[in-house]
């Protein structure tokens, strides 16, 4: 497995490229969308693990371009800020799969080989309000292309509330 990591989170990327490396054959590490192009171009890799966070970049914009350079490489996409439309969006950008930050080694590792990962019996749980609120506002967001304003008039809410919520991480269930 020749892996690429894009992630801009220097300590994050250091810690997943140290736990990664006994799986992995060759493993590259890229830290902006330039530099991610060139890497995986040089590299040619079989899997990429892609961040959906670059600094001020947005990691799906980048899916099309990966996908052209290697179209059958599995892509990973991580992200610390989930929802259901971003999930949507990167698998219909090229993305094979989506996993929320943090995301256990065994699910990185059974996502790359693309595999189920194996739960354990847990008792089912129900999306609390903040959550079922945050995907939501990702829905109506993703419906209008990432227009601020515009889901703020639908959502009856003001744009700065709106903004706020936002730029809080999402609860997770």
């Amino acid at each position: 497995m020749k892996l690429l990591l894009i992630e801009d989170d220097a300590v994050f990327a250091q810690t997943l490229c140290r736990r990664l490396t006994p799986y992995v054959q060759s493993l590259e590490h890229a830290i902006s969308l330039d530099t991610a192009l060139l890497q995986a171009r040089r590299l040619r890799p079989s899997h990429i693990i892609l961040d959906m966070h670059l600094e001020n970049e947005s990691g799906l914009q980048l899916l099309p371009a990966l996908r052209a350079i290697v179209p059958k490489a599995r892509i990973i996409l991580l992200t610390g800020f989930a929802s259901i439309a971003t999930a949507v969006q990167a698998v219909k950008l090229g993305a094979d799969d989506y996993l929320a930050k943090p995301a256990s080694l065994a699910m990185i590792l059974a996502a790359l080989e693309d595999k189920a990962v194996p739960v354990e019996a847990e008792a089912e749980v129900l999306m609390s309000p903040e959550r079922l609120e945050w995907e939501h506002i990702q829905t109506v967001l993703a419906r209008n292309d990432g227009n601020i304003s515009q889901t703020a008039r639908q959502l009856n809410m003001h744009r700065r509330t709106l903004q706020r919520k936002l730029q809080k991480k999402p609860v997770s269930s």
